[in-house]
C-alpha cells in the first residue's frame, strides 16, 4: 500500500519512527490519566485553576517527530510514515488503558488516534510548506515554530473532543474544553521553550548522519 511512497527509503529508518510515534502517543495517553492543577484554588479567566493532564509535557514530541520525519524522508514519505502509525498507535493506547482499568480505554484510543491522524498529516504540510516558502531561508527554527503550534491547537481540542465530549466522565465531560486550553498553552510552550531547542541540536547531529531533505 505504501511501497510507492516509500521507495527508495530505508525500510529500517522507517520501522524506527514509525516505532518512534507510536511509543509517544502510548505513553502520552498513560499520561492522559494524571490529572491535576497548574494553580490550586485560582480563577484565572478562561483557564479556571489551569487543570491539566500530564501528558501536556509529551505531546509536544509528536510534532517534533513528524518534523523531523519530513526531514528525514519526505513529504510523501512521511505521510506513510504517519499512516502505518496511526492503528499501532490506537492498539498501544487501548492496551495501555485497558491495564490501568480505564473503562473509557476504547473511546480514548479512538480519540488518541483520530486526533494524531489530524495533527500530524497537518503538520506534514505547514511543516512542508514552510520550508518550500521563499521566508524559509536559512531560519532552520521557523517550520518547526508554526507547525508546533499550529499541530498542537488542532490535535488537542480533537482528542478531547472525541474522548469527552458527553462522556460518562462527568469531569471531563463539563470541563473538556476548559483543559483542552490549558493543554493547548503548556503543549505549545514546553514545545517552542524545550523541544525546539532539543530539535536543533538534533537535527545538526543528524545532518552529519542522513541526507536530510
Amino acid at each position: 500500500m505504501f511501497t510507492k511512497l516509500l521507495e527508495g527509503v530505508d525500510k529500517a529508518l522507517v520501522t524506527k519512527l514509525v516505532i518512534l510515534h507510536t511509543l509517544v502517543i502510548a505513553v502520552s495517553n498513560y499520561l492522559v490519566t494524571i490529572r491535576f492543577d497548574l494553580f490550586p484554588g485560582a480563577e484565572l479567566p478562561l483557564f479556571g485553576s489551569f487543570p491539566l493532564a500530564a501528558a501536556a509535557f509529551t505531546f509536544p514530541i509528536v510534532v517534533v517527530a513528524t518534523d523531523l520525519t519530513v526531514r528525514m524522508v519526505g513529504k510523501e514519505a512521511g505521510r506513510a510514515v504517519v499512516a502505518m502509525a496511526i492503528i499501532p498507535a490506537i492498539v498501544a493506547s487501548v492496551l495501555v488503558l485497558l491495564a490501568l482499568d480505564d473503562p473509557h480505554a476504547y473511546r480514548v484510543g479512538f480519540a488518541s488516534g483520530t486526533a494524531y491522524a489530524i495533527g500530524t498529516m497537518l503538520d506534514v504540510y505547514v511543516f512542508q510548506y514552510i520550508r518550500d516558502s521563499k521566508t524559509y531561508g536559512k531560519n532552520w527554527w521557523l517550520a518547526p515554530a508554526v507547525s508546533t503550534i499550529a499541530a498542537n491547537i488542532i490535535d488537542t481540542y480533537t482528542f478531547f473532543a472525541v474522548a469527552f465530549n458527553n462522556s460518562a466522565d462527568e469531569y471531563m465531560a463539563a470541563n473538556w474544553m476548559e483543559i483542552a486550553g490549558s493543554q493547548v498553552v503548556i503543549k505549545i510552550a514546553v514545545g517552542l521553550l524545550v523541544f525546539l531547542p532539543a530539535y536543533g541540536l538534533l537535527l545538526n547531529r543528524l545532518q552529519k548522519t542522513y541526507k536530510l531533505k
